[in-house]
């Protein structure tokens, strides 16, 4: 009894609500007994069209709206993913950016939103010559939402959202990225995490960028996501909430993981070790994130949107996807993902 007195209210309730979900889904009734057991045959037998762990283990999200994507089979590889980099006037960076992404195997084209009206992009001549389309697109306003904007030019399902000085990801971190995207293509997908946290003392959310092995956030500055979510982040963004990011050019990234958290119910998923995405050669005066109140700020942004969206639609995850075998000791030619990074 004192082990069980331990357990949190919280946890108890949490359990009482999965059990009864198991009961009235899967044990309520004969009917839900044999729909369960029809449902396990097809599993075995058509298991590329079945229930994944989630489906089967969670109580569909009844607050949000039904996202169009679940669909039984993953995305087409052969379709690849358009890279599309928001850019102000960091040339040398975009251009090592650009390089490095170039040589993607899946990579489709890449798109670059020049978000600086004050100066005009370079002459074409000087841009780096890469082996697949490059394809740039001048903002009429400087507003963060324009990464999200879906621009003709992006003809594939799948966007890579990058900055401009995100120069440290190594090709076979972006390729196994996007295979993991494939898996899971209702999710946003990426390499920098955050995590909200529930300040008991101040009664608000915290935004937390501290290293943890809990994430429920994945930043944009580096992730995979579905074009349909930059439809709806343009043209369905509950409240104010698009025109109050590009008021205070802040929190576009939490914006996004609110968005696609509340559609699909589900928690975004981190991809390989690497933590450190701090640019080596940009200056604290080039990065809006070095500015003490940008992070404060941050937390007021997840308070706003949680009162926006009248709940807390971010989901907390413990799990990172990793290639296999990139960490064992067997012969190069025996993995397909070598270079990936440790922190």
């Amino acid at each position: 009894m004192d082990i069980l007195k331990t357990i949190p209210l919280g946890r108890i309730y949490a359990m009482r609500q999965q059990v009864g979900f198991y009961w009235d889904y899967y044990f309520s009734s004969m009917r839900a007994i044999t729909l369960t057991t029809l449902q396990i045959i097809n599993d075995r037998v058509f298991p590329y069209a079945g229930r994944k762990y989630d489906q089967w283990n969670e109580a569909p999200n009844k607050a949000g709206v039904i996202s169009p994507l679940f669909l039984p089979m993953i995305p087409s590889k052969a379709l690849g993913f358009t890279a599309v980099i928001l850019t102000y006037d960091r040339i040398d960076s975009l251009f090592r950016v650009i390089r490095q992404v170039a040589n993607t195997p899946s990579l489709a084209k890449i798109l670059v939103v020049w978000n600086n009206q004050q100066k005009a992009p370079p002459p074409a001549a000087s841009w780096p010559k890469v082996n697949k389309p490059l394809k740039v697109v001048q903002t009429r306003q400087n507003r963060l939402s324009n990464r999200f904007y879906p621009y003709d030019e992006i003809e594939t399902a799948a966007i890579l959202a990058l900055d401009d000085d995100i120069i440290m990801l190594t090709n076979d971190e972006l390729e196994f990225g996007y295979e993991a995207w494939r898996e899971f293509p209702d999710r946003i997908v990426g390499f920098p995490s955050r995590l909200h946290l529930f300040d008991n003392v101040t009664k608000k959310w915290k935004y937390e960028s501290e290293w943890t092995n809990e994430i429920s956030m994945v930043l944009t500055g580096a992730a995979f996501y579905h074009k349909y979510f930059s439809f709806l982040y343009t043209n369905s963004q509950p409240g104010h909430i698009k025109k109050w990011v590009d008021e205070h050019v802040n929190c576009e990234d939490i914006a996004m993981n609110f968005l696609i958290a509340n559609v699909t119910g589900k928690a975004p998923i981190k991809v390989t070790p690497r933590k450190k995405f701090k640019c080596p050669e940009c200056t604290n005066i080039d990065m809006l994130s070095a500015d003490a109140s940008h992070m404060v700020e941050r937390s007021e942004c997840i308070t706003k949107f949680t009162d926006v969206y009248g709940t807390m639609p971010l989901k907390t995850i413990e799990f990172r996807a990793d290639p296999v075998l990139y960490k064992d000791n067997f012969p190069s030619k025996l993995k397909r993902f070598n270079d990936i990074g440790s922190l």
